[in-house]
């Protein structure tokens, strides 16, 4: 791996390497609420984007980096 390399200069806004924990904690949480409606008798179920807000994890989206050095390439 030591000469693979980002093809399209794209990168997160934030210094956070990953967005994984945000992730799984809105899945779990989406999951939870689902199976209190389902014992409820309710089956209109929540959306993931009605549970959790994407702007809120730790990268905030991304961004386009015009002139990207080959350190900035680097995966």
């Amino acid at each position: 791996m030591s000469r693979s390399r980002r093809k399209t200069p794209i990168t997160g806004i934030t210094t956070a390497v990953t967005e994984k924990e945000n992730k799984r904690n809105a899945n779990r949480k989406l999951r939870r609420l689902n199976k209190i409606k389902i014992h409820k008798r309710d089956y209109d179920l929540f959306l993931l984007r009605e549970i959790s807000n994407v702007w809120g994890f730790d990268k905030d989206g991304k961004r386009y980096l015009k002139d990207a050095s080959k350190r900035c390439l680097m995966k």
